[in-house]
């Protein structure tokens, strides 16, 4: 089997803060060292490790150091890590968004990505108008594209808006329309970052279907980033662990995710230095939960009550539902629980508070577990995701009965 993709010591240098050098100067310089003198660039020098959690004392930080590895023809990898880890980086470097500092990428085939809500997009052209300029980018014809368009607006659901501006779309269509291009336009490579997130539960469960149907059976290469654990080890074969702009492990997914899981297992922290934003017309400023902002939550005893107190603001009147994702140290869903199943109330623009208790099962096992925190417009779209936000520790088992429990379609999770 070929190679489809190929890191050869890649690395990408930003200065924080500014653009380029920012100075004439220094431009000046760099351009006199690497073109007349024929040395090494003097700010790759100077160049710190990207940890966002410190702070450094150098202007420069490296996003992505000496990225080496290659990804065969039909592969899916998952590509994991935590948030600033350079995930997102890669993505754009194998896109060609951005160009690399060091090193060089071979990619064989067209590239079909989806790295941010409207990638590719221009918001005054109709959905119908984006689908042709994204497959003319990509080097199809009229009439190619033509036989997919049928296919491509059914997938995404969006049939009724097609023909309107998508500056006028939710984050949610937005996506849904993006992803459907992006995957059913024939690129040899499909590369999703963490965008999928903003959509709904059936959209993602439909887009990860789709994304196996292009790997195994039309034998297509799929790079996917995400912190839902559950659906990279579902998809994926082969995953890619990054840390502060490193490989910190590649090889087999499941011993990737257990060496992400294990490290990632800590207690210490803030609930908020978590969190992704998907939505800038939401702020939260505040979470408390049993008493304190700690991710660290301890139920002792026969107490299975989680008091969440969420402080925030909205820069304008939106539907806001809060939901919880409770899984096993693998990411595999146990347990879900919504302020609101349907639809969500509206919350004006302004100061917030929610205030929330969570009754958990009174004969819920002893042991650990992980929540995920979501703020949404239940079932439409995603505002602020927290994954892995609270690091949950149950004492023992209790035996009473405990409230009644239902099973819902697809996953069979929990309702609280």
């Amino acid at each position: 089997m070929s190679t489809a993709i190929e890191f050869n010591n890649i690395s990408k240098l930003y200065r924080l803060g500014l653009v380029s050098t920012g100075t004439l100067a220094h431009d000046l310089k760099r351009w006199w060292t690497i073109n007349i003198r024929r040395q090494e660039d003097p700010y790759l020098i100077i160049g710190e490790t990207n940890d966002r959690s410190t702070r450094g004392g150098s202007d420069y930080v490296w996003a992505l150091k000496d990225i080496d590895f290659k990804v065969e023809q039909g592969d899916v990898v998952g590509i994991i890590g935590k948030n600033g880890a350079g995930k997102s980086t890669l993505l754009k470097l194998l896109s060609k968004v951005t160009a690399p500092t060091t090193g060089e990428i071979r990619a064989k085939g067209r590239i079909g990505s989806l790295l941010e809500v409207g990638t590719g997009f221009h918001p005054e052209m109709t959905g119908r108008e984006n689908i042709y300029l994204n497959g003319a980018i990509l080097g199809m014809t009229k009439q190619e594209i033509a036989k997919k368009l049928d296919e491509i607006v059914d997938f995404s659901g969006c049939e009724r808006y097609i023909d309107t501006p998508v500056k006028r779309y939710s984050s949610g269509m937005m996506v849904r329309l993006g992803f459907a291009v992006a995957a059913h336009l024939d690129p040899e490579i499909l590369v999703v970052d963490e965008v999928l997130a903003v959509g709904d539960a059936e959209f993602q469960k439909k887009a990860i279907g789709k994304m196996q149907d292009v790997s195994r059976g039309e034998g297509r290469t799929v790079l996917f980033v995400s912190h839902n654990m559950a659906s990279v080890r579902a998809l994926c074969r082969y995953g890619l662990l990054l840390k502060n702009g490193h490989i910190d492990c590649f090889g087999n997914i499941y011993d990737v995710i257990d060496k992400y899981s294990n490290e990632a297992l800590t207690k210490d922290g803030s609930i908020l230095s978590l969190v992704e934003c998907h939505n800038n017309n939401l702020i939260i400023d505040s979470i408390i939960v049993n008493g304190s902002p700690n991710r660290g939550v301890y139920l002792h005893g026969e107490d299975r009550d989680l008091l969440i107190e969420v402080n925030g603001e909205l820069m304008k009147a939106l539907p806001l539902s809060m939901e919880l994702i409770i899984t096993d140290l693998n990411s595999f869903p146990l347990m879900t629980y919504s302020t609101s199943y349907g639809n969500s109330p509206l919350f004006s623009k302004g100061r917030f508070s929610l205030y929330e208790t969570v009754h958990l099962p009174s004969n819920m096992n002893g042991g650990t577990f992980l929540v995920n925190i979501y703020f949404t417009n239940s079932g439409k779209e995603g505002y602020i995701d927290i994954p892995r936000g609270l690091f949950l520790e149950v004492e023992g088992q209790a035996t009473s009965t405990g409230n009644v429990l239902m099973y819902s379609s697809g996953l069979g999770l929990l309702h609280l």
